[in-house]
């Protein structure tokens, strides 16, 4: 058995890896070689960084943008008995020096960071003193700005290439087309492109879309019928409540999960959807990251998603276990003029964006030339209030001037409290000893958590107010009253996302907003959205093939499972006729349209074949007729024309 394997049943008790997992740790691990794996959503990305990471001696750096992932795995590797630590924005410089420390003394196998952290003077010089064996980069299509979710952070990743010349890179995405995996192995400098790909398709997902303008009704249909537990994805916070209490009132069970919950409900959430205590989350899509429920049977889309890319994910959840689950998109037409609305909301007038970016400077108080690292709580509530602008505007030029490298933000990031004994055992003792009303609370803490000393630890007020039988009023007034003695560093729980000052203050003569990006970024923007509308309009063309030719496997078999495929077998003329007669009428229709009788008598297949395709491609408005009576290819109108 190779240590890969034994790492996998020690950690995991998995006997053996899935498809090109082993693979892709070899050519990491035992090749040192640059190595991009693209994997679809369930494919076990985070096992293939972490068992080569515990197999090798050193740290592995885990690079992520989502600082609620990256909590979460730091959460799961302890309770798996392994040393990890994160680095994010909105800890104290003394927490961020504390966990520097730890790492270069060997106290962590991981080490997880946020991308901004990797420029840092700090880092940079502690990373020489790491023994770093593997950096691991977590939703590599960040780095591509062709990518649906582009950070501009992630640029910085490659420039630690020359403190570890010798160290591998190891990318990993679950999305992403033929043109950014090139583009994130250029922009991570491989010295040959090397990758690992696991074809998209899942034989056992069942692709729907059903055109419907009472989307509820049909959802109730849906969740009786299939008596399985389930996903809802909407687009607002509001429209999860609503669903889930309309799917309770029908005697369905259901309850709701958006990033705005407290986190203690949100675990409680998941942790009784998970054991089936509750059927159905109806979630935005905040849910899904670190979820792991294998027994999905079907995930609705109520809404409609702005990428193809997005879609695949929260679709992938469904069926991990390997049995049959649906993936269904309910489709109206007022989806299409939704899709139009976000677009004009998602691009605001490069004016505007500069007039957030002041407004937001002036809120902060930041002169001009200075701010550079600036960390400070961001309540948006209060924000668009005082400067009266709409909560949409603010939130899409803020990604704007993340995108330009001029500030980033946290979205209602929870941080739980923490605490750090500053003094040593022997001071500790003789503070005990000349206060013995807090030597009881202090034993307390030392018996409960572990670390105190080394590094600042997460301490739940609501469990010690517990286990001391007292109110959490009084826990949190002994923890100011010995941190404001000097014998403990108190950081109280937040949960407000943090907006940072990545650069100094500019005046807005001088913030550059690229004209050049801007158009093609909204340029990309709407061709993941006519993707989506494309997919949801075609009634002609197998659902898997879509999705799977978008992500460049173009010669992919129809599923033969999905709503076409189903209504196309019913013509009784074999796959193989249908899509040569189809082949032949699109060219012929594309290049000027013709009368219904010329096609017929000009194609070589069988007449009444030829019509009852022409019938089929008719119903499904993939052709329409003309004023003059003559087929054209497509339907009478676009998106976005």
């Amino acid at each position: 058995m190779s240590i890969y394997k034994e790492v996998l049943k020690k950690y995991w008790g998995y006997p053996d890896f899935r498809p090109l997992q082993e693979d892709i740790i070899k050519s990491a691990a035992d090749q040192k070689k640059d190595t991009l794996g693209l994997l679809p959503t369930g494919g076990g990305k985070s096992i293939i960084f972490q068992v080569p990471a515990l197999a090798l001696q050193g740290l592995c750096l885990v690079i992520t943008p989502l600082i609620a992932l990256m909590k979460d795995q730091v959460q799961n590797l302890h309770k798996q008995k392994i040393k990890a630590a994160a680095i994010y924005s909105g800890m104290t410089a003394r927490e961020i020096d504390i966990t520097l420390n730890n790492a270069c003394y060997g106290a962590y196998k991981f080490l997880y960071l946020s991308p901004e952290r990797l420029a840092t003077k700090l880092f940079l010089t502690r990373l020489q003193d790491m023994k770093v064996n593997l950096v691991a980069i977590d939703e590599a299509h960040c780095i591509s700005q062709w990518g649906y979710d582009f950070r501009p952070a992630y640029l910085n990743i490659a420039d630690i290439k020359e403190h570890l010349p010798d160290v591998p890179f190891l990318a990993l995405t679950a999305t992403a087309t033929p043109e950014v995996a090139i583009d994130i192995q250029d922009k991570l400098k491989f010295k040959t492109h090397n990758l690992f790909q696991k074809s998209f398709a899942r034989d056992n997902l069942i692709y729907i879309v059903r055109n419907v303008e009472d989307k509820m009704k049909y959802l109730l249909k849906i969740v009786t019928k299939d008596q399985g537990t389930g996903v809802v994805y909407v687009r607002s916070r509001k429209k999860t409540f609503e669903t889930a209490k309309f799917l309770r009132e029908n005697g369905i069970s259901a309850d709701y999960y958006h990033a705005g919950i407290d986190p203690k409900l949100k675990d409680q959430k998941q942790a009784d959807w998970k054991a089936d205590k509750i059927r159905i989350i109806v979630s935005t899509n905040a849910f899904g990251m670190g979820i792991d429920k294998s027994d999905v049977r079907f995930v609705v889309h109520l809404d409609l998603p702005d990428s193809p890319e997005a879609y695949f994910q929260e679709a992938g959840r469904g069926g991990r276990d390997g049995k049959i689950a649906y993936a269904v998109l309910l489709y109206s037409k007022a989806d299409k003029l939704n899709a139009e609305k976000r677009l004009k909301m998602a691009f605001p007038e490069r004016k505007v964006i500069k007039r957030v970016y002041e407004a937001l400077a002036n809120y902060y108080q930041i002169p001009e030339g200075e701010g550079k690292g600036t960390v400070r709580l961001f309540g948006i509530k209060d924000f668009v209030q005082k400067f009266k602008l709409p909560i949409s505007t603010v939130f899409s030029s803020m990604k704007f001037l993340q995108s330009d490298g001029y500030l980033d933000f946290t979205e209602n990031d929870f941080t739980p409290s923490k605490v750090f004994f500053e003094v040593g055992r022997d001071d500790l003792y003789k503070f005990q000893v000349s206060n013995l009303h807090y030597d009881t609370f202090i034993k307390l803490l030392l018996r409960t958590y572990t670390g105190l000393f080394s590094n600042y630890t997460a301490i739940d007020e609501d469990f010690l107010a517990k286990k001391a039988n007292t109110s959490v009023s009084v826990i949190v007034e002994y923890l100011q009253y010995i941190a404001k003695a000097g014998i403990i560093k108190y950081i109280p729980q937040t949960r407000k996302p943090f907006i940072i000052f990545t650069e100094n203050r500019l005046s807005t003569r001088r913030l550059k907003i690229s004209k050049e990006k801007y158009d093609e970024k909204k340029k990309r923007f709407v061709k993941r959205i006519e993707a989506m509308v494309y997919y949801a309009d075609s009634t002609a063309k197998c659902r898997s093939q879509i999705l799977l030719a978008y992500f460049g496997e173009t010669d992919a078999a129809r599923c033969g499972q999905c709503d076409v495929c189903r209504k196309r077998n019913t013509l009784n003329i074999s796959e193989y006729e249908f899509e040569n007669i189809l082949e032949e009428i699109k060219r012929t229709l594309k290049e000027q349209p013709q009368l219904p009788d010329i096609i017929i008598d000009n194609l070589s297949a069988e007449e009444k074949k030829v019509i009852k395709v022409i019938r089929w491609l008719l119903d499904n408005e993939e052709v329409h007729y003309k004023k003059d009576g003559k087929l054209a290819w497509g339907m009478k109108g676009e998106i976005f024309q």
